[in-house]
């Protein structure tokens, strides 16, 4: 097996959640955000991965070719939130009525999301260091004949 090819999978996964992690970040920043320099309201975004098959690795000494995939963003998208409306008559950004609008941001969800993919980077460091442990091994058994 090519280890190259474990390696670039988990490096692709890793890439895709450090975005989710910057993205998660960006959002929390602006829960008490009101209107933006261009005078609209932030709105949340969210990372759109995929499977890639960029990483192909194949596996000739078992007789069949296997296409190893990795992770690639896709998109950060915008989510259409509803504006959370809070009663705050002394703001400057308040309506006729005394109500801000804040940006649709759902801190639990994004804390949820931020734990995730914490965890799902951590996993791929883990399977990168394996992978590194099994060819480091894998050498060591091959210097010893």
């Amino acid at each position: 097996m090519d280890y190259r090819s474990a390696f670039q999978i988990s490096a692709s996964g890793m890439t895709v959640e450090k975005l989710r992690v910057d993205v998660t970040a960006v959002n929390l920043a602006n829960v008490h955000s009101t209107k933006g320099a261009d005078g609209k309201l932030f709105r949340p975004m969210r990372v759109v991965s995929h499977e890639s098959v960029g990483f192909a690795a194949t596996m000739r000494h078992m007789g069949f070719s296997a296409a190893l995939p990795g992770a690639a963003v896709a998109s950060v998208e915008s989510v259409d939130a509803p504006p959370r409306m809070v009663q705050d008559p002394g703001n400057p950004q308040a309506d006729e009525k005394g109500f801000v609008a804040y940006p649709g941001i759902n801190q639990v969800n994004e804390m949820v999301t931020l734990m995730t993919a914490v965890r799902a980077y951590e996993a791929n460091v883990i399977a990168m260091n394996v992978a590194k442990t099994l060819a480091v091994k894998a050498l060591e058994i091959g210097g010893n004949s």
